[in-house]
Parts: C-alpha cells; structure tokens; sequence
C-alpha cells in the first residue's frame, strides 16, 4: 500500500521551508470572513426585493428611528416608505408587504407606493422613475408615469369628495376583506 502521507513531517509551521506567521492566518482567517458577511449581505439584500444603492431611510417601525414623514400641501398627503434608496440620482421609495400576492399586485398597494412616488418626487424635487412593492413571495417594479400620477390625483380627488358624505358604497367584493373590517357590525353592505 502506497502511503501518500508518509514524507509529510506533520508540522504545518513549515510548508515550503517558509513558516507561516499567526499574523498571516489571522489575516486570512478575517479575509474569508469578510467575504462570507458581504455575500451573505449582498443574499440577503436580494431576498428582502431592496434594489440596489445607498438606503437613506427607513420607516422607524423596521429600525427604531424616529423620522418625519413626506408632507405635500397641495395633494394634502402624508406618508411614508418602508425603505427609499438612492441610486444615482433617483430616489427609490420601497414597500414591504408581510403578505403573499397573488398574479398582480393589490390595486390599493399600488395606489399607496405611487402616493410614496409623488411624495418623493415633491419633496426632493426629484422625480422616481419607479417604486418597489416587495411581498412574501413576489416583488413588482412599479413605473410612476405622468398617466399613474394623474389616475393617483383622480382617486385622491374621490376620496376628498367622499370625506364630506356621511355614506360611501363598499368598493370592492371580497369577503375576507369584509371580515376584517372595523365597520363591519354598522354596515349595511357587507358581504
């Protein structure tokens, strides 16, 4: 039997008639741990649907900082995302659903990620080309075009017009949805 092993002295303080020095392993030790902590960032990053470049925020519930939400006066709108990053020159707003989607995004998720759009865009003066919607097992580029942010103002505008009413229709058919709602047991359209 050959033994490979037999000329092998066992002393891993010389390979190649050079020691190696503590200072070299601890070195390398740290180098490939370096490594592994930005892979597992960079997996962990694209797991979570953030895109890519600099968070400058985050909604405080996520991280415990308090910070002021986006105002516009004139759409009357307040809010926040759960995430905005910078890329470039774009500011990036993101939302994160605890939720599955199905096929297509909710219409209403939609709405809110484009009312974080024009937030953005008002109050940085820099306009999104696009929003993140990020759910449980789905994540949706939406594009903020001149034509979503006008449907956004229409709706806006509805919901104003119905503040006044002491009565507004149901506005959808779901009855799950319904059987969640706070108004449930004083509403007489429920499914």
């Amino acid at each position: 039997m050959l033994n490979l092993c037999s000329d092998f002295s066992g002393d891993l303080a010389d390979t190649a008639g050079l020691p190696l020095n503590p200072l070299i392993l601890l070195a390398l030790l740290l180098l490939l741990l370096a490594v592994f902590f930005f892979w597992r960032s960079h997996f962990q990053r694209v797991q979570s649907g953030v895109p890519d470049g600099r968070i400058i925020y985050s909604d405080p519930q996520l991280w415990g900082k308090v910070e002021k939400p986006f105002f516009d006066a004139d759409a009357m709108l307040t809010g926040k995302p759960d995430y905005l990053v910078k890329q470039g020159d774009c500011f990036i707003p993101v939302e994160v659903k605890s939720s599955f989607s199905r096929v297509e995004p909710y219409g209403s998720h939609v709405f809110q990620l484009l009312a974080y759009c024009l937030l953005v865009d008002r109050s940085t003066g820099m306009r999104p080309p696009y929003g993140i919607l990020k759910y449980r097992n789905r994540t949706f580029a939406i594009d903020y075009t001149p034509a979503q942010e006008e449907a956004l103002l229409d709706l806006l505008t509805d919901i104003r017009a119905d503040e006044g009413s002491s009565y507004c229709d149901r506005s959808h058919n779901d009855p799950a949805r319904c059987s969640r709602c706070g108004f449930r047991s004083i509403c007489d359209q429920k499914l």
